[in-house]
């Protein structure tokens, strides 16, 4: 069942961001447009220059900020359950110190990871005896650990991209450009329930070899083979991604030898997946498959990122992690094989902690898909 913006968003997380403000030793947050407004208050703001703002006091009641002409916006918006009051600014007024006086005299301010540095340096003029740390280090422990409403909306999201996947083949053919092909996946992204598009890699060829290839007019070649790697947001705010690899006729033998080598160390990795194992192991249990393989120097990148409202999020499934997996953890493994100049694989799916094991969001086929 789809999760409704109540489910996804609701009123009580004000309260625990609030209470983990204060547990963490700041005096505010101050969330300006971007994932960690949306999920506090389910608001998607949109990102301007003028400033729209939610002011969370460690003591003192949340307030936000909003330009005038977006108050209709913001009211109708998942924001207007929480009881909070909209303070809206006209043009010729200054937010920013509005803000400040508002919160009165405060040590160390937690400013939202994505906002822009303009907004940053506007809020350190304002509050210059205000220490600057990131909102991150109270939301990120947070967002980490999905709810139920939130483990649907990704499994949601895994369902559509796997749809487009079991598509991908019938654009896949030799003598179209990647573009061409591109194309044709967007439009089967957001026809399979897609707000937007995120991104489109079709790598043919050499150009697989490069993990975040973007979309050329390279004609792809009998006997090549393409990853394809696509990720979109959904209605609910939540992403999908998910990477497969197809071949245009009979695959390179060298190419098929390494890919299998990829199947196992995926694989591995996404059975070791349980609570209490940290995040560095599971990127060490798929690079010690492909390491015995030979082939350890060319996968050039961590094994995984965590996702929810960013494609790219807390937690990393990277060496040097020691952050241990707890239930609600949703996050990407995708190893990668990449012989530059010739061609390259990843198998990619998002997988979701429980309270055993992981669980895979995504479920097409692994193996390589001749076309």
């Amino acid at each position: 069942m789809t999760p409704t913006s109540s489910d996804l968003y609701p009123v009580t997380r004000l309260a625990d961001v609030r209470e983990a403000t204060a547990g963490s030793g700041l005096d505010a947050l101050l969330l300006t447009p971007g994932p960690d407004l949306r999920y506090v208050t389910g608001y998607d703001a949109m990102p301007l220059e003028r400033l729209t703002c939610l002011a969370v006091p460690a003591s003192g009641e949340p307030f936000l900020v909003v330009p005038r002409l977006e108050l209709a916006a913001a009211e109708h918006s998942p924001a207007s359950r929480l009881g909070i009051e909209f303070v809206a600014w006209n043009e010729t007024e200054d937010p920013y110190a509005e803000v400040a006086r508002r919160l009165g005299p405060i040590a160390k301010v937690g400013l939202a990871d994505r906002m822009w540095a303009m907004q940053s340096l506007r809020f350190r003029a304002a509050m210059p005896g205000a220490e600057q740390v990131l909102a991150g280090s109270v939301l990120g422990g947070l967002r980490m650990r999905k709810s139920p409403a939130e483990a649907a909306a990704l499994a949601e999201a895994g369902a559509a991209i796997d749809a487009v996947h079991s598509q991908v083949p019938a654009f896949l053919k030799a003598g179209r450009t990647e573009r061409e092909v591109g194309k044709d996946i967007a439009e089967a992204i957001v026809a399979a329930g897609h707000a937007t598009v995120d991104f489109v890699i079709v790598g043919s060829g050499p150009n697989g070899a490069s993990p975040h290839h973007e979309l050329s007019d390279r004609v792809i070649q009998p006997g090549e083979p393409v990853v394809v790697d696509i990720g979109g947001t959904m209605p609910s705010g939540y992403c999908s991604d998910s990477t497969r690899v197809y071949c245009v006729g009979e695959a390179p033998a060298e190419f098929v030898a390494y890919y299998e080598v990829l199947k196992r160390a995926q694989e591995a990795a996404c059975a070791h997946v349980r609570p209490g194992v940290t995040c560095e192991s599971v990127d060490a249990a798929a690079r010690e498959v492909i390491a015995e393989a030979g082939f350890g120097d060319y996968f050039i990148h961590r094994t995984g990122h965590g996702i929810g409202l960013e494609t790219h999020e807390e937690p990393y499934i990277v060496s040097g992690n020691t952050e241990p997996l707890r239930p609600g953890y949703a996050f990407s493994v995708e190893p990668g094989i990449y012989l530059a100049g010739r061609h390259g694989a990843r198998i990619e799916d998002i997988v979701i902690c429980g309270e055993t094991a992981g669980e895979r969001l995504n479920n097409t086929t692994r193996d390589l898909v001749i076309v």
